[in-house]
């Protein structure tokens, strides 16, 4: 089946694979994490119990999303061995100690103190329970920090030099290396995605249910209200601030990975006197052109270097080995922006809804809302793609090129267990996936039931009658 397959190729496709699962549900937990220590926070401040009935309501679809963040991680890290070996042998040196602190740290942190979050609110009392929350919260951060560290190094290195025996990157400056070039801008630019993630989520959500009520005309339970409040309150803020790093990220991908840019913006001509923003068009990379190309005359000049008629190189300089894939990149930045500015929308549409006491009563905001949920999953991963595929033909940019980092396997192997990895997932995945949606489809009731209330029944075999309890058995607190 994949005799005439390339290795390489397949070992590229099955790394995007997983990684793209991966990513998803690191980009919803980060923000959901942070979005519970919050609710924690205004339990414990306000004793309003609305906020209490969103942190159980939320917290039971937490966990189930972290615990196939970190097994979807696992299989990722396992092909740095295998089909990327030789890349893991050239860059580990540099590479391997901030994943190592990676793990040292943010999964020790969200690890430690997950427990205490999900059940010991009434074990280790409310002070110790919303350390817990924040501390989690703050692993899911850290966690963040050392990965697009080393992500941000692969497109920006510095701190290295190359041993000429061995060709391997040996580390000169540590801080170099943690805070490359690329990094604060890379690291702002995710988090901050993944806190719009999170928000549209939950918007949706509540959305969904606000319409039910609605179709219903039944009582909305104050939680839902709430939980659609915040919701646009984020995306009314982060989306905006979201653009604006977005445009400094750019500024910075300009500076230190020129190829990136020209095939995002689709300039496979240089221009002198101030380049056009391509809003339409079909790269044409084999004749080097932007076929049916729509733009606006000088636009991507005046964004890129805030000057109409600032001059702006084309792929023209950059010869043909070391041009990434304009197509792939040229749409899905595409894609991205245009998410990204329909979620400005919705958060300016939530403010005059909220300024006309309608935030509430607005079904065509619900509905649009309810249809956006998942548009931060979709462009963070498009996103990546950008950013990942932008970087090709180099795995660490214009030192390692990606033919130069892969193992020796043949295609027959790695299709394999690229086909063995899409099986799994989708069976594995799709179940866990398929649970949250259920989880999420029923609206927080008043008085939430507690995770461990829904948990604590022991586990038995399907068909068997559990036995009775004893009536003497005394009930612990907490239990």
């Amino acid at each position: 089946m994949f005799d005439n397959a390339d290795a390489i190729l397949l070992a590229r496709i099955q790394f995007a694979f997983t990684v793209s699962f991966h990513f998803l549900f690191p980009a919803f937990t980060i923000g959901l994490a942070s979005f519970l220590a919050v609710l924690n926070g205004l339990w414990l401040w306000t004793k309003d119990h609305k906020y209490l009935d969103l942190f159980r309501y939320w917290v039971k679809i937490f966990a189930l999303a972290f615990a196939m963040g970190v097994v979807s991680g696992i299989v990722m890290s396992y092909q740095f061995g295998t089909n990327w070996s030789a890349f893991s042998d050239k860059a580990g040196p540099v590479i391997g100690a901030p994943m190592a602190y990676e793990v040292l740290s943010a999964f020790f942190l969200e690890a430690g103190f997950l427990g205490i979050m999900l059940f010991g609110r009434d074990r280790v009392g409310p002070t110790l329970h919303m350390i817990a929350c924040a501390a989690v919260a703050l692993g899911t951060a850290f966690s963040a920090f050392w990965i697009l560290s080393v992500n941000s190094w692969m497109h920006t290195p510095a701190g290295f030099e190359i041993d000429a025996e061995t060709g391997q990157f040996l580390p000169t400056d540590f801080w170099q290396v943690i805070f490359n070039p690329s990094f604060p801008f890379r690291l702002m630019h995710t988090v901050t995605a993944a806190y719009l993630t999170t928000a549209f989520i939950v918007g949706g959500v509540a959305a969904l249910h606000l319409l039910r009520h609605r179709h219903r005309r039944d009582k909305v339970s104050p939680a839902t209200r709430t939980m659609f409040s915040m919701a646009m309150w984020m995306a009314a803020i982060f989306a905006p601030v979201q653009i604006v790093l977005g445009d400094f990220h750019g500024i910075n991908t300009l500076e230190h990975q020129p190829a990136k840019v020209m095939a995002m913006e689709g300039h496979f001509e240089s221009h002198d006197e101030g380049a056009p923003l391509y809003l339409f068009g079909i790269p044409n990379q084999d004749e080097q052109r932007l076929d049916y190309a729509i733009g606006i005359p000088k636009l991507s000049s005046l964004i890129l270097k805030h000057d109409l008629n600032a001059p702006l190189a084309g792929l023209d300089t950059i010869p043909r080995e070391d041009q990434p894939p304009v197509a792939i990149v040229f749409w899905s930045f595409r894609i991205m922006v245009a998410l990204g500015f329909a979620m400005l929308g919705i958060g300016v549409w939530s403010l005059w809804a909220r300024w006309r006491g309608m935030l509430f009563d607005s079904p065509m905001l619900h509905r649009a809302a309810l249809v956006m949920s998942p548009a931060g999953l979709i462009a963070v991963l498009a996103g990546w793609v950008t950013t990942e595929v932008g970087r090709q033909p180099f795995t660490v940019y214009g030192h390692l090129r990606t033919v130069d980092s892969a193992a020796p396997l043949d295609a027959a192997a790695v299709g394999a267990s690229l086909v063995a990895f899409i099986i799994v997932y989708f069976a594995v995945f799709g179940a866990g996936t398929y649970y949250i949606l259920r989880l999420m489809s029923r609206s927080p009731a008043n008085n939430e039931p507690r995770l461990k209330d829904v948990t604590n029944s022991p586990t038995r075999t399907a068909g068997t009658t559990p036995a009775q309890q004893h009536p003497t058995r005394n009930v612990q607190p907490g239990e």
